[in-house]
C-alpha cells in the first residue's frame, strides 16, 4: 500500500490549510496574508516594486534531475533577483501552482519547503496564490514585491558614459552544470542501475540547481553608499543583458575578456565538454547574478571586491557593445543567451 496521500484526498482548501499552517510571516507592511479573497500590504510611503516569472515542466524544468525542493526555493530566488536588479528589497511574494494526477499531497509539501526556505533566506512573506490542476506537468507562476524609494531604486536606462560596468559572482557555471546534468539523465536512460558521476561536480550543479539572488551585494552596496547607476541581473545571458543596459542607456560598452569571472570547475568542465568557456560566459545565462554599472569615482571602493569583478566600461552609444582581448583586439559582441519562443 502506498505511502503517499493523493492530492483529491484533502482538496483544494486542504492544501490551502496545510501550506498556510506552515508560514511565519515577516514583513512590517504585510497586514494580512493568505486566507482571505486577497493579502493587504502596508509599504508605508515606499514604492513598490512587482516582477512575475513562470517555470514550466519541460521547458523551464526537467523533474528527472531537479529536486522538489530545490526547485521550489529556486523559483523564489529568481523572482527575488528581479528584485534586487531593481536595487529593491523584497517583502512578499504570491505563488501559483498548477499540478498533474501525478503529484501527492508529499510531493507538493516538498515544493513548499523550498518555497519556505527561501521566504526564510530572503526574509519575505508568502502572502497569496492559487492551485489547480494541469493536464501538461508542473506549472509554477510566482509574483515577487519588493519596496524601495524614488531615490534608491535602479532602472537599465541610467548607465553613463565611462561608468564601470561590474558584475557579481563568477558566469557560465549554471550552464556547464545543466550540461553535467542532462549528460547524466541520458547515461540513466540508457542504465538505470548506473549512479550519476557528481561528485567532482557539484558546484556548477548545485548553480543549475539552486541558485541565489545576490540580495548581498545590495546591502553591501548600500553600506557603502554605492547606488548603481544601471542594472539588471543575469538570467539570459551576460551579452543579452549588456545589451539590454546600452539599448536602454543609449550608450556603448566595451568589456574586457580577462576580466570575465569563472570558476575552475566551470572552465574544466567546458573543456571536457568541449564548450568555449567565453560561450558558457557570455551566453549560457542562469547565473542569476548582477550586472550594473555605478560611476568611475567608485573603482577605489570596488577594484578589490571580494564577489564584484569590473569587467569594462561604458563608451559613446555610436561605439557599439564590444569584447577586448589583452593583445588590443576588439570584437563586436552578439546576444546569443536564452530565447524565450
Amino acid at each position: 500500500m502506498s505511502d503517499y496521500t493523493p492530492l483529491n484526498k484533502v482538496g483544494e482548501f486542504g492544501l490551502i490549510r496545510m501550506i498556510k499552517e506552515k508560514i511565519t510571516l515577516q514583513q512590517e507592511s504585510t497586514i494580512k496574508g493568505i486566507g482571505d479573497d486577497a493579502a493587504v500590504l502596508e509599504p508605508k510611503q515606499k514604492q513598490l516594486v512587482v516582477s512575475s516569472d513562470m517555470l514550466l515542466e519541460g521547458v523551464h524544468f526537467d523533474l528527472t534531475f531537479c529536486p522538489l525542493k530545490h526547485l521550489g526555493y529556486k523559483a523564489v530566488a529568481v523572482n527575488v533577483s528581479d528584485i534586487a536588479a531593481m536595487n529593491a528589497t523584497p517583502t512578499q511574494i504570491t505563488v501559483n501552482i498548477a499540478v498533474g494526477a501525478r503529484f501527492t499531497v508529499e510531493a507538493v509539501e516538498e515544493l513548499y519547503e523550498g518555497i519556505k526556505l527561501a521566504c526564510d533566506n530572503y526574509k519575505v512573506d508568502l502572502v497569496g496564490g492559487d492551485t489547480t490542476s494541469s493536464n501538461s506537468g508542473l506549472i509554477i507562476s510566482i509574483t515577487a514585491i519588493g519596496e524601495t524609494t524614488s531615490e534608491q531604486v535602479v532602472y537599465r536606462s541610467g548607465a553613463k558614459v565611462n561608468d564601470l560596468v561590474c558584475v557579481t559572482g563568477d558566469l557560465g557555471a549554471a550552464y556547464m552544470g545543466l550540461q553535467i546534468l542532462e549528460r547524466e539523465k541520458q547515461a540513466f536512460i540508457a542504465n538505470p542501475d548506473m549512479q550519476p558521476e557528481l561528485d567532482d561536480k557539484q558546484y556548477i550543479v548545485g548553480r543549475q540547481l539552486r541558485p541565489e539572488a545576490r540580495m548581498d551585494v545590495i546591502y553591501d552596496l548600500r553600506e557603502r553608499g554605492i547606488k548603481p547607476t544601471a542594472m539588471i541581473d543575469i538570467s539570459d545571458g551576460l551579452a543579452s543583458e549588456l545589451f539590454h543596459i546600452c539599448s536602454q542607456s543609449k550608450v556603448g560598452a566595451v568589456v574586457y575578456k580577462d576580466n570575465l569571472p569563472a570558476d575552475s570547475q566551470m572552465l574544466e568542465t567546458a573543456v571536457e565538454f568541449n564548450i568555449d568557456p567565453l560561450t558558457c560566459i557570455m551566453n549560457g545565462g542562469e547565473d542569476y547574478e548582477l550586472l550594473f554599472t555605478v560611476p568611475l569615482a567608485a573603482y577605489d571602493e570596488l577594484k578589490n571586491h571580494p564577489d564584484i569583478t569590473i569587467i569594462g566600461s561604458i563608451t559613446e552609444e555610436s561605439e557599439g557593445v564590444n569584447l577586448a582581448t589583452k593583445s588590443g583586439q576588439v570584437f563586436p559582441l552578439k546576444a546569443q543567451g536564452w530565447s524565450h519562443f
